[in-house]
């Protein structure tokens, strides 16, 4: 891995006369320290798991399309594609590897026959848990030194941080939750 050198913090550049976002950034301290550890928590989070999907050939699609139907059996691939936020062709791609490689199955709606409802299989199963383990495993020793209501802090802020107003059913089953959704096996 290369070095990286990173300079001093620029000085906030003189944004007089500037309108748009980046006068209305200049109005307010920026929070570069934030910023670049959400950048690192969040390469370092995904890195663990994204090194386990490089033996199988998947990437982070992979992993986000495993984790959510774990998580919620019978998921809707329209819902799918509504949390997920890609388009139907990066899906249909991510999707169909997933199904031939059986770590999912499909299976049609009761009542609607056009549904698509997509659940995990043992294989599905088994391999979320090892990727699941290995990001708990760092959140538990970032979060080790810290008391309860600490960690409690962390989990409202990273709430705070996905827009309220997002119409995604998996994030209103969080939400209406108290975010302690949790799947028995």
């Amino acid at each position: 891995m290369a070095d990286v050198n990173f300079p001093s913090p620029a000085a906030e550049p003189d944004l007089k006369g500037v309108e748009g976002p980046s006068a209305a950034a200049g109005a307010r301290e920026l929070r570069w320290e934030v910023i670049e550890l959400l950048f690192f928590a969040y390469r370092d989070f995904v890195g663990d798991a994204d090194h386990e999907l490089e033996a199988f050939g998947f990437g982070r699609a992979h992993h986000r399309v495993l984790h959510f139907v774990h998580r919620y059996p019978g998921l809707k691939v329209a819902d799918l594609l509504d949390v997920l936020r890609i388009t139907k062709q990066s899906l249909g791609r991510v999707l169909k590897q997933l199904l031939d490689e059986g770590y999912i199955v499909q299976k049609t709606g009761n009542n609607d026959r056009r549904q698509r409802l997509l659940y995990a299989t043992q294989k599905g199963e088994a391999l979320v848990a090892r990727l699941a383990g290995l990001q708990t495993d760092r959140i538990n020793r970032a979060t080790a030194d810290i008391d309860p209501a600490g960690v409690e802090t962390v989990r409202r802020f990273l709430r705070a941080m996905i827009d309220r107003d997002d119409p995604d059913k998996v994030l209103e089953a969080i939400f209406g939750s108290g975010g302690k959704k949790t799947r028995e096996a």
